[in-house]
Protein backbone atom coordinates (compact mmCIF):
# COMPACT_ATOMS: atom_id res chain seq x y z
CA UNK A 1 0.00 0.00 0.00
CA UNK A 2 1.25 3.46 -0.89
CA UNK A 3 1.32 6.87 0.75
CA UNK A 4 -0.43 9.05 -1.84
CA UNK A 5 0.13 12.81 -1.76
CA UNK A 6 -3.04 14.19 -3.33
CA UNK A 7 -3.49 17.82 -4.40
CA UNK A 8 -7.06 18.77 -5.26
CA UNK A 9 -9.67 21.45 -4.77
CA UNK A 10 -11.38 21.12 -1.38
CA UNK A 11 -15.05 20.24 -1.68
CA UNK A 12 -14.71 18.89 -5.22
CA UNK A 13 -16.95 15.83 -5.49
CA UNK A 14 -14.69 14.25 -8.10
CA UNK A 15 -11.68 14.60 -5.80
CA UNK A 16 -13.65 13.08 -2.96
CA UNK A 17 -14.58 10.04 -5.07
CA UNK A 18 -10.97 9.66 -6.18
CA UNK A 19 -9.72 9.71 -2.57
CA UNK A 20 -12.37 7.15 -1.54
CA UNK A 21 -11.21 4.81 -4.29
CA UNK A 22 -7.56 5.17 -3.23
CA UNK A 23 -8.46 4.59 0.43
CA UNK A 24 -10.57 1.52 -0.42
CA UNK A 25 -7.49 0.13 -2.18
CA UNK A 26 -5.60 0.41 1.10
CA UNK A 27 -3.60 3.51 0.31
CA UNK A 28 -2.91 6.29 2.79
CA UNK A 29 -4.15 9.52 1.19
CA UNK A 30 -2.54 12.74 2.36
CA UNK A 31 -4.67 15.53 0.89
CA UNK A 32 -3.54 19.09 0.24
CA UNK A 33 -5.36 22.12 -1.13
CA UNK A 34 -4.10 22.63 -4.68
CA UNK A 35 -5.37 26.22 -4.67
CA UNK A 36 -3.40 27.40 -1.61
CA UNK A 37 -0.27 25.27 -2.00
CA UNK A 38 2.85 27.46 -2.36
CA UNK A 39 3.86 26.19 -5.81
CA UNK A 40 7.13 26.92 -7.55
CA UNK A 41 7.64 26.64 -11.29
CA UNK A 42 9.95 23.64 -10.90
CA UNK A 43 7.73 21.75 -8.48
CA UNK A 44 4.54 22.28 -10.45
CA UNK A 45 6.30 21.37 -13.73
CA UNK A 46 7.42 18.04 -12.22
CA UNK A 47 3.83 16.71 -12.25
CA UNK A 48 3.36 17.09 -16.02
CA UNK A 49 6.17 14.86 -17.33
CA UNK A 50 6.24 14.69 -21.12
CA UNK A 51 2.55 15.53 -21.58
CA UNK A 52 1.73 18.33 -24.03
CA UNK A 53 1.14 21.72 -22.40
CA UNK A 54 -2.57 21.58 -23.29
CA UNK A 55 -2.91 18.46 -21.08
CA UNK A 56 -1.70 20.40 -18.04
CA UNK A 57 -4.86 22.50 -17.93
CA UNK A 58 -8.25 21.97 -16.33
CA UNK A 59 -10.56 22.25 -19.36
CA UNK A 60 -13.38 23.39 -17.06
CA UNK A 61 -11.50 26.39 -15.74
CA UNK A 62 -13.61 29.51 -16.34
CA UNK A 63 -10.76 31.26 -18.20
CA UNK A 64 -10.34 28.30 -20.54
CA UNK A 65 -14.07 27.78 -21.12
CA UNK A 66 -14.47 31.48 -21.94
CA UNK A 67 -11.59 31.36 -24.44
CA UNK A 68 -9.57 33.92 -22.47
CA UNK A 69 -6.78 31.30 -22.25
CA UNK A 70 -6.13 28.81 -25.06
CA UNK A 71 -3.73 26.15 -23.73
CA UNK A 72 -2.79 24.94 -27.22
CA UNK A 73 -1.28 28.37 -27.93
CA UNK A 74 0.97 28.48 -24.86
CA UNK A 75 4.60 27.55 -24.29
CA UNK A 76 5.69 25.83 -21.06
CA UNK A 77 6.92 28.94 -19.26
CA UNK A 78 3.80 30.98 -20.03
CA UNK A 79 1.55 28.08 -19.00
CA UNK A 80 3.36 27.66 -15.67
CA UNK A 81 3.30 31.41 -14.99
CA UNK A 82 -0.47 31.51 -15.60
CA UNK A 83 -1.04 28.46 -13.38
CA UNK A 84 0.95 29.96 -10.52
CA UNK A 85 -1.21 33.09 -10.74
CA UNK A 86 -4.47 31.14 -11.08
CA UNK A 87 -4.34 27.56 -9.71
CA UNK A 88 -7.88 26.88 -11.01
CA UNK A 89 -6.16 26.43 -14.37
CA UNK A 90 -4.29 23.33 -13.16
CA UNK A 91 -5.73 19.93 -14.09
CA UNK A 92 -6.57 17.99 -10.95
CA UNK A 93 -5.61 16.04 -9.05
CA UNK A 94 -1.85 16.21 -8.82
CA UNK A 95 -0.63 12.93 -7.34
CA UNK A 96 2.72 11.92 -5.90
CA UNK A 97 3.82 8.52 -4.64
CA UNK A 98 7.50 8.36 -3.75
CA UNK A 99 9.43 10.22 -6.44
CA UNK A 100 6.82 9.72 -9.18
CA UNK A 101 4.33 12.48 -9.96
CA UNK A 102 1.27 12.47 -12.21
CA UNK A 103 -1.55 14.82 -13.22
CA UNK A 104 -5.18 13.71 -13.51
CA UNK A 105 -6.89 10.56 -12.31
CA UNK A 106 -6.50 7.96 -15.03
CA UNK A 107 -7.79 4.70 -13.55
CA UNK A 108 -5.67 2.44 -15.79
CA UNK A 109 -2.46 4.37 -15.08
CA UNK A 110 -3.08 4.45 -11.34
CA UNK A 111 -4.10 0.79 -11.18
CA UNK A 112 -0.90 -0.27 -12.99
CA UNK A 113 1.21 2.10 -10.86
CA UNK A 114 -0.07 1.61 -7.28
CA UNK A 115 -3.15 -0.61 -7.61
CA UNK A 116 -6.80 0.32 -7.23
CA UNK A 117 -8.29 -3.02 -6.29
CA UNK A 118 -10.17 -2.88 -2.98
CA UNK A 119 -8.41 -4.50 -0.03
CA UNK A 120 -11.65 -5.64 1.58
CA UNK A 121 -14.59 -7.44 -0.05
CA UNK A 122 -16.98 -4.97 1.57
CA UNK A 123 -15.47 -2.22 -0.63
CA UNK A 124 -15.55 -4.22 -3.87
CA UNK A 125 -18.97 -3.08 -5.17
CA UNK A 126 -18.33 0.55 -4.27
CA UNK A 127 -14.88 0.47 -5.90
CA UNK A 128 -16.19 -1.21 -9.06
CA UNK A 129 -18.94 1.39 -9.28
CA UNK A 130 -16.45 4.24 -8.90
CA UNK A 131 -14.02 2.77 -11.42
CA UNK A 132 -16.81 2.44 -14.00
CA UNK A 133 -17.39 6.21 -13.79
CA UNK A 134 -15.42 8.99 -15.47
CA UNK A 135 -13.11 9.88 -12.60
CA UNK A 136 -11.34 12.48 -14.73
CA UNK A 137 -14.54 14.47 -14.99
CA UNK A 138 -17.04 16.32 -12.92
CA UNK A 139 -18.73 14.32 -10.18
CA UNK A 140 -22.32 15.51 -10.28
CA UNK A 141 -25.09 13.02 -9.82
CA UNK A 142 -27.75 12.35 -12.40
CA UNK A 143 -30.76 14.52 -13.02
CA UNK A 144 -29.15 17.88 -13.66
CA UNK A 145 -31.02 19.85 -16.24
CA UNK A 146 -29.71 23.41 -16.03
CA UNK A 147 -27.23 24.78 -18.54
CA UNK A 148 -23.61 23.90 -17.89
CA UNK A 149 -21.39 26.66 -16.53
CA UNK A 150 -18.84 27.45 -13.87
CA UNK A 151 -19.02 30.34 -11.47
CA UNK A 152 -16.17 32.83 -11.00
CA UNK A 153 -14.44 30.49 -8.53
CA UNK A 154 -14.39 27.56 -10.93
CA UNK A 155 -17.21 25.60 -9.32
CA UNK A 156 -19.06 23.42 -11.78
CA UNK A 157 -22.76 24.15 -11.62
CA UNK A 158 -25.60 21.80 -12.59
CA UNK A 159 -25.85 20.73 -16.20
CA UNK A 160 -27.34 18.02 -18.37
CA UNK A 161 -25.58 14.65 -18.50
CA UNK A 162 -25.07 15.02 -22.27
CA UNK A 163 -23.41 18.40 -21.79
CA UNK A 164 -21.49 16.99 -18.81
CA UNK A 165 -19.79 14.32 -20.90
CA UNK A 166 -19.29 16.50 -23.99
CA UNK A 167 -17.60 19.29 -22.03
CA UNK A 168 -15.51 16.91 -19.89
CA UNK A 169 -16.14 18.89 -16.73
CA UNK A 170 -13.00 18.25 -14.70
CA UNK A 171 -12.83 19.68 -11.23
Amino acid sequence: MARVIFYSKPGCKGGTRQKVLLTAAGHEVVAYDLLTEPWTVERLRSFFGDRPVSDWFNPSSPKIKSGEIVPQNLDEQTALFLMLRDPLLIRRPLIQVGDRREVGFDVETLDAWIGLKPVDESFRTMAENLMSQDLQGCAHGHGHSDAHHHDHQGNCNHHSQQEHHRQGCNH
